[in-house]
């Protein structure tokens, strides 16, 4: 019975969570995990929501990693904790989970593809300055964000 519940509430708290309701999708992963405190989908999941709705990024990547401990070999494990590390503004860590989740899923083409956009960075608008300028960071969230407008991102 506490199986068909958690499962219940981990396909609601996922479903808030694609709908854009982090908080929302927060509570019911929270109730599933609390029902099988074992199961990694639901420590990931809610170690990704603890990321992105409170900012607890140690708790967010502990939870993380112990479901990669229970289930190396899921692919969206990676993706999750991938996800934690870039809310946290960590993108070379982000990149590492990526690549040692290919090695344990037979590169994984969702893997491949979220390597492929997190580690693509385009040069700075003015090669002359550091890319860490205030102008090139600004310039370059300005191409961004024309180039997203524009649909070419």
């Amino acid at each position: 019975m506490e199986h068909t519940v958690a499962f219940e509430e981990f396909k609601l708290g996922l479903t808030r969570l694609r709908d854009g309701f982090p908080a929302q999708a927060l509570q019911h992963i929270q109730r599933a995990a609390q029902l099988e405190q074992q199961n990694p989908f639901y420590l990931s999941y809610l170690g990704l929501l603890l990321a992105l709705t409170r900012k607890r990024w140690a708790d967010a990547e502990r939870l993380c990693t112990t479901a990669l401990r229970i289930k190396r070999t899921h692919p969206q494990l990676y993706l999750n904790l991938a996800d934690v590390y870039l809310a946290a503004g960590r993108r070379q860590e982000a990149i590492e989970a990526l690549v040692l989740g290919l090695q344990y899923t037979n590169r994984h083409p969702s893997l491949l593809r979220t390597l492929e956009r997190v580690s693509t960075r385009r040069p700075p608008i003015l090669p002359f300055l550091p890319r860490a300028n205030v102008v090139n960071r600004m310039l370059g969230r300005l191409r961004h964000r024309l180039l997203q407008w524009l649909d070419w991102a």
